[in-house]
């Protein structure tokens, strides 16, 4: 009898130290995922699942905080809120495509000035396209916005923006 009591309090012992040496991420979206992080850089996470050798890969603006198995904390980025388009500041332009690992894409956004007929100077037309696809984006419920396509007319000051919208 006693050595199944032994037994018992070496097995929990062993697994709970094997559930304390994950390190575990904490989601935007609110999901928290254990794991193992292998890195931490510019724009991504990397890490990998419990008891699996595969590399993971996740945009850091998905990740809030990591909580390493050492008892560390590493606060990753800060949450954005948007609530619509009055919101449109909020709204964050992605550089790079490898950002939007782990967001979810909300589809295309534009926005455009008009041509001939403007009073715009090519940098206010440039400054409008932009405040209209943060706009679009904003309405949609987007924290994010990667550029995909821009075409500015220095002759007729019109700014044409194509984006992809993207979410927790």
């Amino acid at each position: 009898m006693r050595k199944k009591h032994l037994f018992a309090l070496s097995f929990s012992a062993t697994f709970s130290l094997v559930l304390l040496a994950q390190d575990k991420m904490h989601l935007h979206n609110g999901k928290d995922v254990d794991v193992k992080i292998i890195k931490v850089s510019e724009f991504t996470v990397s890490y990998s699942y419990p008891n699996e050798t595969a590399e993971q890969t996740i945009g850091k603006y998905a990740v809030g905080k990591i909580k390493y198995s050492s008892g560390r904390e590493e606060k990753v980025s800060d949450k954005v809120i948007v609530s619509g388009k009055d919101d449109w500041e909020k709204v964050q332009i992605l550089e790079k495509e490898e950002e939007t690992v782990g967001l979810k894409s909300l589809g295309e956004v534009g926005g455009k000035t008009s041509g001939m007929m403007s009073f715009h100077t090519a940098a206010s037309a440039d400054k409008k396209s932009m405040k209209k696809i943060l706009e679009d984006a904003a309405d949609k419920g987007a924290q994010f916005v990667l550029i995909t396509k821009e075409k500015d007319n220095q002759f007729t000051n019109q700014s044409k923006k194509r984006g992809v919208a993207y979410s927790y």
